[in-house]
């Protein structure tokens, strides 16, 4: 094994939470190195390809995890220089002030996190400016109070989207813009195509995590990024007390790289399973895992694509994703919270090839071409047998029961019958599976009781006194709301409050 790199604070993972952190670090002056398994993803002209992203799964890993069952499948991950950022739909909303407390659904309690809405507050709204996010308030009703406006207007919607609002307005419910990361300014590089959502950006105009947090990282001179190089396993010095260094896989064979103060920012999923994978003498199940709690209370929101097909009209519509309905978010008219339903972008009839298997091309494209599709999100409550393990052979193994069933199927009860009301002939239903990795969470909670909990309330090891994790792990509940930029405003609380910037 060969001596690598050696930082201040090592940052194993380039997604939302290190680039942030990163970024954050390096404008204290701090020396950074983010380790990233994977490469810059390049750009080409395949990324605007549906047949090539979708079908094809030009950007996803060849690797397999294992379901509860031990059934494989491959997951919906990628493993690039900014993580799943580089083809998420660019979408940051808030969480809402109700979710960081109890909140009593239709399927169980949601338990509260270890720190209110109000101490995250001014760190979304840097979070906003610093990915760039275009919104506006007044519309939803269910949106959070605010210290400072968004950082640039909200999004214009195309004619049919604007129609599509001005009928659920006459409906009753209060359609609102969503909060996106694209650069539509004066001199922004976004062409508002149909090729964001779920796509990479040719033209780097989302707000992803290289884009927006990585490359301005480098450029301050105090962050360094070593890619392709997958992270195996950490290893604790004399006391158990401390991580000593990384053992690596790089481009040149095995390495060790030091540091002073480490930070797991891999994914959930992948976070987990590297402490799990890390258990020494000190911590025989795991590192970072005396409370047991490390991998467990695995979430993935609740979610399900539907496509709502006017058979009357097309849809000429190039950047759909601008318009949400949360009326129902907090309560579906009996006191229980229900969800959001948010338009993704346009869904073409290739990519509907690749869940509708049977259904002839032509026929997807007839349909793409009169239909209008919507994310259904309903929140996945925790529980501790809903977890990532990792197998004996060495594979992930994810074991998930959805913990919000009953409020999703209400949703979408409820989302149907707005759109066949709004006109729409239609609706086509694609539920998630364990397979979409969608908003993965939990895995890592953070909490005050470290016989409850991995992370305290700014992400630091109960156990481990120089380790930190900084994704979506840390949350103790999903919501129902893309959690981007809540893992973003949370990097930017751990960096100004914690000693992670300090030592």
């Amino acid at each position: 094994m060969t001596a690598g790199p050696k930082a201040e604070v090592v940052i194993i993972g380039s997604g939302i939470g290190g680039a942030t952190t990163a970024l954050a670090l390096a404008r204290r002056g701090v020396d950074v190195l983010v380790v990233e398994r994977g490469e810059r993803l390049p750009r080409e002209k395949e990324n605007w390809s549906p047949r090539a992203v979708f079908m094809d799964r030009r950007y996803k890993p060849t690797e397999r995890w294992l379901d509860g069952s031990g059934r494989t499948f491959l997951p919906g991950v990628h493993y690039f220089v900014g993580g799943n950022s580089k083809v998420y739909g660019a979408s940051l909303p808030r969480l809402r002030e109700a979710d960081f407390g109890p909140l009593e659904h239709l399927d169980g309690t949601s338990p509260s996190w270890p720190f209110t809405y109000s101490d995250l507050e001014p760190y979304y709204a840097q979070a906003e400016g610093m990915y760039g996010v275009h919104g506006t308030t007044g519309e939803d009703p269910t949106e959070p109070w605010r210290s400072s406006s968004f950082p640039y207007p909200a999004l214009a919607h195309e004619p049919y989207v604007a129609d599509l609002a001005a009928r659920l307005r006459r409906l009753g419910v209060h359609p609102s813009a969503n909060s996106m990361a694209v650069d539509i300014r004066e001199g922004g590089t976004c062409i508002r195509c149909r090729t964001c959502d779920g796509f990479p950006c040719m033209v780097g105009a989302k707000g992803d995590a290289e884009t927006r947090a990585i490359d301005p990282a480098l450029e301050t001179g105090n962050v360094r990024l070593l890619t392709a190089t997958r992270v195996r396993r950490l290893v604790t010095d004399a006391t158990g007390r401390r991580v000593s260094h990384l053992i690596a896989d790089g481009p040149d064979g095995p390495v060790s790289i030091t540091g002073s103060r480490f930070v797991v920012a891999a994914g959930a999923v992948n976070s987990a399973a590297l402490l799990l994978a890390s258990a020494d003498d000190w911590h025989p199940r795991g590192l970072a895992n005396g409370s047991d709690q490390v991998g467990r209370n695995f979430m993935m929101h609740d979610n399900a694509h539907i496509a709502a097909v006017d058979l009357r009209r097309r849809n000429d519509v190039g950047f759909q994703k601008t318009l949400s309905v949360n009326d129902w978010y907090l309560d579906g008219g009996d006191g229980y919270p229900l969800g959001s339903l948010q338009l993704i972008g346009k869904v073409q009839g290739v990519m509907m090839k690749s869940w509708a298997t049977r259904w002839p091309q032509r026929l997807l494209e007839e349909v793409a071409g009169r239909s209008v599709e919507w994310l259904l999100m309903a929140e996945d409550l925790p529980s501790p047998n809903d977890r990532v393990t990792i197998d004996p052979s060495g594979s992930i193994r994810t074991t998930r029961a959805s913990g919000g069933r009953t409020t999703q199927r209400r949703l979408h009860r409820r989302a149907s019958r707005l759109l066949r009301d709004a006109g729409y002939d239609l609706i086509a239903t694609q539920p998630f599976d364990i397979s979409m990795n969608s908003h993965q969470c939990g895995t890592l909670r953070c909490g005050t009781d470290a016989a409850a909990s991995v992370l305290d309330p700014w992400c630091r090891s109960h156990d481990v006194a120089n380790l930190w994790g900084i994704d979506a792990g840390f949350f103790p509940s999903s919501g129902a709301m893309n959690p981007a930029l809540t893992i973003a405003a949370q990097a930017l609380r751990v960096v100004a409050e914690s000693e992670l910037a300090t030592g």
